[in-house]
């Protein structure tokens, strides 16, 4: 049986500054992104392509997310620590892809944005994402996961379905699917995937390391 080498750990002393850190790094995509629109530096029509950007780095984010779980049980990769900010650093992302959406492009045109999010599914199903995605946000603390016990491990599961529609979203909001939408929508099903497949993998590994060390080696 392999053995995966383990990544080093980080002192815990460090942990609380590392979360920090990721905020900080994880903002600069948006940043940069802005500072390019606003100097020029964009190709064709720069508000969509900034509007693209915060989408696409809001579907990362919910990827990276939803992929803590599967690096702890696969290879004992233990970031759960940065779950909530990458959870979070998702939620601004979208806050910013719907607000350069309704600012910036349609200029809070409140009856054009209605009608688009009733007539183009894409923007349905985009905002339907959205929506789902406050109630996490405001419950990524705490004192809401001591205040709603259980109820807060199903409330979250909704990542998962805010993930599948973040990415057909991105599908759909582009004219051809490209080998980009489908690489975003394969990586969501696989994680949607793993979901059933978790406890009897956990399982597997459970007997295999209650197994005698000669027979494991047979």
């Amino acid at each position: 049986m392999t053995v995966i080498p383990a990544i080093p750990a980080l002192p815990r002393k460090y942990h609380g500054a590392s979360v920090w850190a990721l905020y900080a790094v994880g903002f600069i995509p948006a940043v940069f992104g802005f500072y390019l629109g606003a100097t020029g530096q964009l190709p064709g029509d720069a508000i969509k392509e900034f509007e693209h950007l915060l989408g696409l780095w809001a579907l990362r984010y919910l990827v990276a997310t939803l992929s803590i779980t599967p690096l702890r049980d696969l290879f004992g990769i233990n970031w759960l620590r940065y779950r909530r900010a990458l959870g979070l650093l998702a939620f601004w992302y979208v806050v910013m892809h719907f607000a350069t959406y309704m600012i910036l492009d349609k200029y809070l045109d409140f009856p054009t944005i209605v009608a688009d999010i009733a007539r183009r599914p894409f923007i349905t199903i985009g905002m339907a994402g959205f929506i789902m995605l406050i109630p996490l946000a405001l419950t990524s603390n705490n004192w809401s996961i001591r205040r709603l016990g259980s109820r807060w491990n199903r409330l979250h599961k909704l990542a998962y379905v805010i993930a599948a529609a973040g990415a057909v979203h991105f599908a759909m909001s582009v004219k051809v699917v490209g080998p980009q939408q489908l690489i975003y929508i394969g990586m969501v099903m696989v994680l949607l995937l793993w979901r059933p497949l978790r406890p009897r993998f956990n399982q597997w590994r459970r007997a295999q390391i209650g197994r005698p060390s000669f027979e494991r080696a047979r």
